[in-house]
């Protein structure tokens, strides 16, 4: 039975001198690698890798100019309220072997999140929690973490803001979470999954280059095929996961446990109905969706 990882690894894309392609391949759970050998992708994931410039022809963007205008998203959902084509670039910190960036949380709590492309969700810690004012109980979805040495539930909350830089998410999800470390919280995929990430680990930056352009009938609602499949296989592949949990809980007995996965259960089924609504008025094929 496949579980849920809480990972803090980081699968960053470090600079050197010369030109060639870049290749980025997404794997079944929806992680993100990048190579500049195509030998390297295993050969099931190879007719859907891309194709990218090396980082060192698009680590140089420009930052001026006021963002076009953007589509209306439901506020269930997460939405960008900045769009440059060109690529907005934040400052790295290194602390031993991770890199942080700075975020600002709803407006007003600026702190140093780890940032890490392999994990599915941002997370932040119970103090952030307390001073955003966010009131847990137990009507709040929790998602199953498995640590080395037990299970846990972990509150699933939605953040109004979340900002980096110049580059603005709105209804951003986040998990609950106090890190074994002394970090405050970790900038995950539910951020940055609305952006393609390129890290230069030598100068310390980080280029986020978002994921909506123009509507055209190649990229419904500003989206291409590779963001829709993402969110898609997201949401389903949480919603397998955490019935298959449900099923396991029902035959130990464990009330308490049974009433936080429906939570879970019910959240997601949420997120995949608006999502496929949103799919649905932007004409997204079905074979997107799956």
């Amino acid at each position: 039975m496949k579980h849920f990882v809480l990972s803090v690894m980081m699968l960053m894309v470090f600079v050197f001198p010369g030109y060639g392609e870049m290749y980025k391949w997404v794997d079944e759970k929806g992680r993100v690698y990048f190579t500049d050998d195509l030998s390297n992708i295993p050969e099931k994931y190879r007719p859907d890798a891309e194709t990218r410039k090396h980082p060192k022809e698009i680590l140089t963007p420009k930052t001026q100019g006021m963002p076009p205008k953007t589509q209306e998203v439901p506020k269930s959902f997460s939405s960008s309220k900045v769009l440059k084509s060109e690529g907005i670039t934040v400052d790295l910190v290194r602390k031993h072997e991770l890199l942080l960036t700075e975020v600002v949380l709803n407006g007003r709590v600026r702190q140093y999140f780890i940032v890490d492309t392999g994990a599915s969700f941002t997370l932040i810690n119970r103090p952030t929690a307390m001073e955003l004012g966010i009131i847990v109980d137990e009507t709040t979805p929790s998602i199953p973490i498995f640590t080395a040495s037990s299970l846990i539930y972990t509150p699933l909350v939605t953040l109004p803001s979340l900002r980096v830089g110049e580059a603005e998410i709105e209804n951003v999800d986040v998990l609950i979470y106090n890190m074994p470390s002394e970090s405050v919280g970790l900038l995950g995929n539910s951020f940055l999954n609305k952006f393609k990430v390129v890290i230069d680990s030598i100068n310390g930056k980080m280029t986020l280059y978002s994921m909506q352009g123009v509507p055209s009938p190649d990229r419904p609602g500003g989206y291409g095929r590779d963001y829709w499949v993402g969110q898609f296989r997201f949401y389903i592949r949480n919603l397998e996961e955490l019935k298959n949990l449900k099923t396991k809980i029902e035959n130990q007995g464990a009330r308490g446990e049974l009433v936080r996965i429906n939570n879970a259960i019910r959240y997601f089924e949420n997120q995949l109905s608006e999502l496929e609504r949103r799919a649905s008025f932007a004409g997204v094929p079905q074979n997107w969706r799956q």
